[in-house]
């Protein structure tokens, strides 16, 4: 069969659990994915997007962004959410691809979520060492060396979290738990302290006319339209575009969906939940953020901090500094599962080594796998300027987001029969709505960061040609023998 049209059947992507290949120990609950969700989605940037945007982009609009943005998420979410019930396995988007556009197609996105998860990994630890040594210095203690001791830092966080997933997806749960708690109680202090000092009057009319700025256009969009341009309604459209970047991260709640209980159920409401909860929470953190402050005195660098100084609440910038450094380590830490689980498939269908694909007897998890992505994001964080790198992070996820949009359309046509735990209400026309959305969201990336992409996916394709086409299990004689402890893989 042709490498471009052979696919993987649907009944081997759901047959996890009756021979067909390795399958994982149910571990999460629906409690425990909405958690997964809030771990991921809500980092540092809860007290920063808010801020950035609205001084550089929006105004008080911001709220509106906010409101746009995650009616855009919720579109591509709920687009996850059905194909998550109808193939409920750790390979998420790629495995969706697999089955409905086919193996070229599933690779390409396998590798866009290797640039997403593991650029992101170690982007997200190094930014959570820099946090870490700021507020440290906020208490007034000196940091001599900070950047060697950021250095240190990036490898303590990065080996611990590594070696907890390794150990064990209960393990990690249950530190995934308190972390989350500790930092949603962090953020409701925020809330509820920032509620108690808002003036109204600095909220305006929600909308500040636009203005062209005089600097050379950078996004696609800018490129097409020839000019920068901020505030007025472009601007609350494109500081929503920045701002789905926060929200991103409840697709990696479909990783787990091989390890969850009742998954075809329990994954959907998992992701919408969260991402709903995400949602809510952002906006009142942009609430209070916009309404103590007004937006043309809000700094660029740390603007919730800042705003609470100027209302005289000092002693609350050590609390936004324990929620961001509790926010970052959650972050990291289901990073690092999501792309442990996205590998691990891979490599059960032979697109890269097999042996990434084993399960530890003991601890019952992908540990190889796990312990080869921890050592890489060790090496990105420590020797790659990686903090340039986040949109093209962004681009892999959006990228993503497109074939899952697509996959919900195509699969009701080609496979109506399939069972499915949760349907995209009014489809094609939800899904259709995600594609342009997502799609409008990709356009206002800096160009520079599209051409970075195009390389990346390019090298991808390449070592699919030397490596993956050659080694899949699809490639492989229907009468192959299946390997030890795997099972036979059904065609």
């Amino acid at each position: 069969m042709s490498t471009i049209l052979r696919r993987l059947p649907p009944s081997d992507a759901t047959g996890l659990r009756t021979g067909a290949r390795h399958s994982l120990a149910e571990v999460y609950r629906p409690a425990d994915l909405v958690v997964l969700g809030l771990g991921v989605m809500i980092g540092a940037g809860i007290f920063s997007v808010a801020g950035e945007q609205a001084h550089t982009t929006a105004g008080p609009g911001v709220i509106l962004s906010f409101m746009i943005a995650g009616i855009a998420c919720l579109l591509a979410c709920l687009c996850y959410a059905e194909l998550s019930s109808t193939m409920p396995t750790s390979g998420s988007a790629y495995t969706f691809t697999y089955v409905i556009f086919g193996e070229v197609w599933a690779w390409v996105i396998g590798w866009a979520l290797i640039l997403e998860l593991q650029f992101a990994a170690a982007v997200v630890a190094r930014a959570w060492a820099a946090i870490a040594v700021k507020a440290v210095t906020n208490f007034g203690v000196r940091v001599p060396m900070a950047d060697s001791v950021e250095n240190i830092l990036v490898l303590v966080i990065l080996v611990l979290l590594t070696g907890i997933v390794a150990l064990g997806a209960r393990i990690g749960l249950r530190a995934l738990w308190i972390m989350v708690s500790a930092k949603l109680l962090a953020i409701g202090a925020v809330i509820v302290v920032g509620l108690a000092h808002i003036d109204v009057a600095n909220f305006g009319d929600f909308y500040v006319p636009s203005k062209t700025l005089s600097v050379r256009p950078q996004t696609v969009m800018e490129v097409f339209s020839g000019q920068s341009t901020a505030f007025g309604w472009f601007g609350i459209f494109a500081a929503a575009s920045a701002i789905a970047f926060a929200y991103i991260g409840f697709d990696i709640v479909a990783t787990s969906a091989e390890e969850s209980v009742n998954a075809p159920k329990s994954v959907p409401k998992g992701m919408i939940r969260s991402l709903v909860i995400t949602t809510v929470i952002y906006l009142a953190v942009a609430l209070v953020m916009v309404g103590m402050v007004s937006y043309t005195k809000i700094t660029g660098d740390a603007p919730l901090s800042s705003a609470f100084r100027a209302v005289g609440v000092d002693w609350m910038v050590h609390v936004i500094d324990a929620g961001a450094v509790l926010g970052l380590t959650t972050v990291i830490l289901v990073l690092i599962v999501g792309q442990t689980r996205v590998l691990f498939s891979m490599a059960r269908d032979g697109l890269i080594p097999r042996g990434l694909a084993a399960v530890s007897r003991r601890y019952h998890t992908p540990s190889r796998v796990t312990l080869v992505i921890g050592f890489i994001a060790i090496v990105l964080a420590e020797f790659v300027p990686v903090l340039t790198m986040q949109e093209l992070v962004v681009l892999g996820t959006l990228f993503a987001f497109l074939f899952v949009a697509a996959g919900v359309i195509v699969m009701r046509r080609r496979m109506p029969h399939l069972e499915r735990g949760f349907r995209v209400p009014l489809s094609p026309l939800l899904p259709a709505l995600s594609l342009v959305a997502t799609l409008w969201l990709m356009l206002n990336l800096r160009v520079l960061t599209w051409a970075w992409f195009i390389l990346w996916m390019a090298f991808g394709v390449l070592v699919y040609l030397l490596y993956g086409r050659r080694h899949s299990l699809l490639a492989a004689p229907r009468d192959t023998p299946a390997e030890p402890g795997r099972g036979r893989h059904r065609r």
